[in-house]
């Protein structure tokens, strides 16, 4: 955590700001070791404060490291106390809301909103959290031998997924209430796979279905994704094709992945072999992107990203085609980039038969 903590003050020094104020629940986290309600304030000298409800205090105290827990009344109360802890430092937040930016304007002019600070720091991970990500994946692997033994002709989608939730929360591994979504995983057959964030539905695998079965879930904080695409009985020599073209695409991302590569160049390593195999329009996502304490987050391995890989960043390689309709394929690894990097998942990608 001082290391975390250091890394943060040093990256607000160079937007000068002297002091780090988080509404951000994964922010927080990073910063004090709490995920909760409440802010977070990082000064110069490393001094650690949590503004909290009384709710919240007990929990703040018992999991937070090195941190002062300042109790203070729900919504206003909170800002009352944080301007009163701040109103005389050089303030950088990653708070986005506009009243509350608005309020706090008043009393500290000079306050900047930006997240990059945070991102900055988060971006390469320590060993810490490279060790829960090992661990994280590892489970996915295990949900994914699962799959191969419990999905069946007539299982819906939701069937599988509530037998793959039931394994996860029983390892400790929950969903990441990610937004933009009602349900914990992507599991789509046939058609639904050609939607690449398709929700689980009650349709019924059919004999011939292609599957796809995203897992993205939160272990000690931490977010480990992969994807694999299964079959239900024979499918056509076409969909055998792709998959083997989806398969070599991603066998291709991974090898171009090192220290100072180009994020773009890995997208363009991807996406060239599915371009050079005519399927280029049907690839409509970007190659992949960062993992963390967040399901997205830096850095974008997209062709519109400059940003250059470095040791330690935790990324996603998953290339994907999908026809309209009828069918969707995507393989999907988390890795650490290393000179070789490290692919977390260690799941079969040779094409199973159900």
């Amino acid at each position: 955590m001082k290391d975390r903590r250091k890394n943060l003050l040093k990256f607000a020094q160079k937007i000068d700001c002297d002091t780090l104020v988080t509404f951000e629940p994964e922010n927080l986290f990073y910063m004090t070791g709490f995920w909760g309600e409440a802010i977070g304030i990082l000064e110069k000298g490393e001094k650690t404060s949590i503004i909290a409800p009384e709710l919240e205090v007990g929990r703040a105290k018992e999991e937070s490291e090195n941190c002062e827990v300042i109790t203070a009344d729900r919504g206003t109360g909170l800002i009352a106390a944080l301007i009163d802890n701040v109103k005389k430092k050089k303030v950088c937040t990653d708070c986005q809301n506009y009243s509350i930016m608005t309020s706090l304007k008043k009393s500290i002019p000079t306050i900047k909103s930006s997240a990059e600070t945070f991102y900055n720091s988060r971006i390469i991970k320590d060993e810490k959290e490279l060790n829960i990500l090992k661990k994280g994946s590892k489970i996915i692997d295990e949900m994914y031998d699962i799959c191969s033994k419990k999905m069946k002709i007539g299982q819906t989608e939701s069937e599988l997924q509530a037998i793959l939730m039931s394994y996860a929360m029983g390892e400790k591994m929950f969903d990441t209430g990610y937004k933009s979504t009602l349900n914990p995983l992507i599991i789509a057959g046939g058609p639904n796979g050609a939607l690449p964030h398709a929700q689980v539905t009650d349709r019924k695998f059919k004999k011939g279905d292609l599957v796809v079965v995203d897992l993205t879930l939160r272990y000690k904080g931490y977010v480990s994704d992969a994807t694999r695409t299964f079959a239900i009985g024979k499918i056509s020599p076409q969909e055998k094709k792709i998959y083997e073209i989806v398969k070599e695409s991603q066998k291709l991302g991974l090898e171009s992945v090192k220290p100072n590569v180009k994020c773009k160049d890995v997208d363009f390593a991807c996406r060239n072999y599915i371009e050079e195999q005519k399927y280029g329009e049907y690839f409509i996502h970007s190659t992949g992107h960062g993992i963390g304490l967040e399901v997205h987050e830096w850095p974008t391995i997209s062709s519109k990203s400059d940003m250059n890989l470095k040791e330690n960043m935790a990324i996603t390689v998953e290339p994907g085609i999908y026809i309209p309709n009828k069918f969707g394929i995507r393989i999907e690894d988390s890795l650490i980039v290393k000179e070789k990097p490290i692919i977390l998942h260690k799941f079969t990608k040779e094409l199973i038969t159900i």
